[in-house]
C-alpha cells in the first residue's frame, strides 16, 4: 500500500513538474515506459526502454535515416559511411573532428573530443567479463580478431580485462580512425555500428571514475543528458546546448500521408533537437498508461495494449470521439517474434529423435494461433508461418507452413503414430515408454501471462497433455533459462537491424544460452547459417536463409506464434512522430505545438 501511495505521489509529482516546466516555455515530451530500465550503460544494457534512453545518450558511428523505408544507413559520428574492404572482413570508421561528449568531473573541467580511441574502448567493454555484456555474441560471431582470446585469458587467469593489450581486430590508425579485423566475412558487420545503445561511444576516464554505478550516471556525446533518475518510476533528460548539432534532413517515402512528407519538407534545415525536455514516467499496468493518456498529462502512448487497442481503433480505424480530439493513431508491423521455445536438452520435449520432434511438432500444431491473437494480443499481431520477421531481409509474406497451421486432427495423428498415448486409461496421455508425460511453461504474472496460460491450457487439454505453469518474474526465469533449467517459456524477440539473421541465430549453436534460448544445436543448421552470414545480399543468400529456416520448421526447436503489430497514438501538439523500429530514439526528430 506505501508503495502505491509513494508512486502515486511520483506521478503527480511529476505532472507538476511538466506543468512547470510548460509554464516557462520550454517544450517538454511526457509519456510513459511500460516497463522499467535497468540502466544506462551500453555495455551492460539488453532490454529495450534501458536501449531508448542510451541511444539518446550515446551517439554511434552511423544512424538509419528516421523516415526511410525501407531502411537506410548514414554517417552519424562517422565522417562517411565505414571503408569496407571486397571480402568484408575489413572495416575502416573516419570520425568527424569537433565533437564533444558532454561534461564530467573525470574531463578536470576541459571539453573532451571525441576520438577513435573511445570507440576502440566501448566496444572492448563488451568482452570484458566485468559487465557481462548480452550482447558480446552479437561481435564474437562476427570473429573480431584476437578479442575472444583476451576475454579467456582474464577468465582463466581471475584477473582485469587488459585493455591496453594490442589486439589485431581492433584498434586505432590515429586520432579520428578506428579499424576492425574479422575473421570471417560480414557483409552486414557495418549495421552494428547504428545502434548507440551498443556501439556508442563512452570516455575511459569517465567509466574508470563511476566503476559499477557507470549504469547511473551516462555521458555520451549524444543530444540528451540524464538530468533526473528515481529507478522504476521516473526518468527525465535535458537537451545539451553545447551538443554539436545537426539539421533536420528526413524524406518521407513515397507511400507516406501527404502531411508527413509536407513536413519534412518543410522542416528541412531546422536545428535538431528541436524539443528541450523528455520526461518518462514508468507505468506498468495499461489502464493506468491509457488513463494517463486521454486526460492529456501524456504527448503519446506507444505500443498500445491490446483491448485499449481494439477500443481506440475499431476495424482499424481511429474511434470518432478520438478523432475529433484530434488524436493521431499509427498501425505499424514490428521487426519480431513472440515465441515458445522447447529446451532441447530437456528429457521430456528435448531431443533430435523422431519421437521427440513428432511431440514438439504436435504441441505446435495444437496451438490456436487466431484465437491467441484476437482474445489474448487484441488483433495486435500477424500470424506467423516462420522465424524472419517482417521488415527484415529475408522475411517472405507469402510463406505458408506447418508453423502457421492450428490442426487437432494432425497433432493427435503425430502423437499416436509415436506412442504418445494414453497407456493406463486415466484420459491424458503418457510417454511412449509408458512413463507420465507432463508439460512444464514458465510463465510470468501479469495479466498477459495469465491470458496466454488459460489458452495453453485449453489447447493442450485438447490434445490430452497434462500442463503445469511456473510462475516467476521475468527476471528469475531469464536467469533460470540461461541455466538450462527450464522446459518452455514464451518470450518475445525484436531485430534492432533490418536483416532476418537476428532470427536465424536463434538456432545456431554456438550462441546457446543467450541467444539461443532452446539450446539447439545441429551442425547442418550451423553450416547453412554461417554460409548464409557470409554472403552478400541476393538470390544465393535468400537460398540458405530459407534452407536454414525449414531446418528449424522440421526440428521445431521453437513454436513462433505471431508477429506484433504496434500502435501508437499522440496528442494534436505532438509533430513529426513515425515509428521506425531501427531507431530506437525519436526524441531528436519530433516537435510539440502547443
Amino acid at each position: 500500500m506505501r508503495a502505491r501511495r509513494l508512486r502515486r505521489a511520483a506521478v503527480a509529482l511529476g505532472l507538476a513538474l511538466a506543468l512547470a516546466s510548460a509554464a516557462a516555455g520550454q517544450k517538454v515530451l511526457r509519456y510513459a515506459f511500460p516497463l522499467p530500465e535497468s540502466g544506462f550503460d551500453p555495455a551492460q544494457i539488453t532490454d529495450l526502454y534501458s536501449r531508448t534512453v542510451a541511444a539518446g545518450i550515446f551517439e554511434a558511428p552511423l544512424e538509419y535515416e528516421y523516415l526511410a523505408q525501407p531502411a537506410r544507413l548514414r554517417p552519424a559520428t562517422a565522417a562517411a559511411l565505414p571503408e569496407v574492404s571486397a571480402d568484408h572482413r575489413r572495416f575502416v570508421f573516419r570520425l568527424r573532428p569537433g565533437i564533444f561528449f558532454a561534461e564530467h568531473p573525470a574531463f578536470g573541467g576541459r571539453r573532451r573530443e571525441l576520438v577513435a580511441e573511445d570507440y576502440v574502448y566501448a566496444l572492448k567493454r563488451h568482452y570484458d567479463p566485468r559487465w557481462k555484456s548480452g550482447n558480446l555474441q552479437q561481435l564474437e560471431s562476427a570473429g573480431v580478431l584476437g578479442l575472444s582470446e583476451l576475454r579467456q585469458r582474464a577468465l582463466a587467469e581471475r584477473r582485469p580485462f587488459d585493455y591496453d593489450t594490442p589486439v589485431q581486430g581492433l584498434r586505432s590508425l590515429d586520432r579520428y580512425r578506428f579499424e576492425l579485423r574479422l575473421a570471417r566475412p560480414d557483409p552486414r558487420f557495418v549495421h552494428l555500428f547504428a545502434d548507440p545503445s551498443f556501439a556508442g561511444a563512452v570516455a575511459r576516464e569517465v567509466v574508470e571514475a563511476e566503476g559499477r554505478d557507470i549504469g547511473a550516471h551516462p555521458v555520451g556525446t549524444g543530444p540528451w543528458r540524464l538530468v533526473e533518475w528515481r529507478r522504476g518510476l521516473r526518468i527525465v533528460l535535458e537537451h545539451r546546448p553545447d551538443w554539436h548539432g545537426q539539421h533536420y534532413a528526413e524524406t518521407a517515402p513515397a507511400d507516406a500521408p501527404a502531411a508527413l512528407r509536407a513536413q519534412a519538407d518543410r522542416w528541412r534545415g531546422r536545428s535538431l533537437p528541436m524539443l528541450d525536455r523528455v520526461e518518462i514516467a514508468v507505468i506498468e499496468q495499461p489502464q493506468p498508461r491509457w488513463l494517463a493518456f486521454l486526460n492529456g498529462e501524456h504527448d503519446l502512448i506507444e505500443n498500445l495494449a491490446g483491448d485499449f487497442a481494439a477500443q481506440a481503433l475499431p476495424g482499424g480505424r481511429l474511434a470518432p470521439h478520438l478523432a475529433a480530439r484530434g488524436l493521431q493513431a499509427w498501425r505499424s508491423p514490428l521487426p519480431s517474434i513472440a515465441m515458445t521455445y522447447f529446451a532441447m536438452e530437456d528429457p521430456v520435449v528435448g531431443g533430435y529423435g523422431a519421437a521427440r520432434v513428432a511431440l514438439r511438432r504436435a504441441i505446435a500444431l495444437a496451438v490456436d494461433v487466431e484465437r491467441e491473437r484476437l482474445l489474448v494480443r487484441g488483433g495486435q499481431a500477424l500470424p506467423a508461418n516462420g522465424l524472419i520477421a517482417p521488415l527484415t531481409y529475408g522475411h517472405d509474406a507469402a510463406l505458408r507452413s506447418e508453423m502457421g497451421t492450428h490442426d487437432l486432427a494432425r497433432a493427435r495423428a503425430l502423437l499416436d503414430l509415436y506412442g504418445y498415448v494414453d497407456h493406463d486409461g486415466d484420459g491424458w496421455r503418457e510417454a511412449p515408454d509408458g512413463r507420465p508425460l507432463r508439460l512444464r511453461y514458465a510463465m510470468q504474472s501479469d495479466a498477459t501471462s495469465r491470458a496466454l496460460a488459460e489458452q495453453w491450457q485449453r489447447n493442450m487439454a485438447a490434445l490430452g497433455l497434462r500442463i503445469e505453469f511456473e510462475i516467476a518474474t521475468w527476471a528469475e526465469n531469464l536467469k533460470r533459462s540461461r541455466a538450462g533449467r527450464l522446459m518452455m517459456w514464451g518470450v518475445g524477440w525484436m531485430a534492432s537491424e533490418p536483416d532476418g539473421d537476428t532470427f536465424l541465430a536463434l538456432g545456431y549453436g554456438p550462441n546457446a544460452g543467450q541467444g539461443n534460448p532452446s539450446g539447439f544445436a545441429l551442425p547442418a543448421f550451423d553450416r547453412l547459417y554461417e554460409h548464409q552470414r557470409s554472403l552478400p545480399d541476393g538470390p544465393q543468400r535468400l537460398a540458405a536463409m530459407q534452407a536454414a529456416q525449414r531446418l528449424l520448421l522440421t526440428y521445431m526447436p521453437m513454436k513462433v506464434h505471431v508477429h506484433q503489430l504496434a500502435t501508437d497514438l499522440a496528442q494534436p501538439a505532438l509533430q513529426g512522430y513515425r515509428r521506425n523500429p531501427f531507431v530506437p530514439n525519436f526524441w531528436k526528430y519530433v516537435d510539440l505545438e502547443r
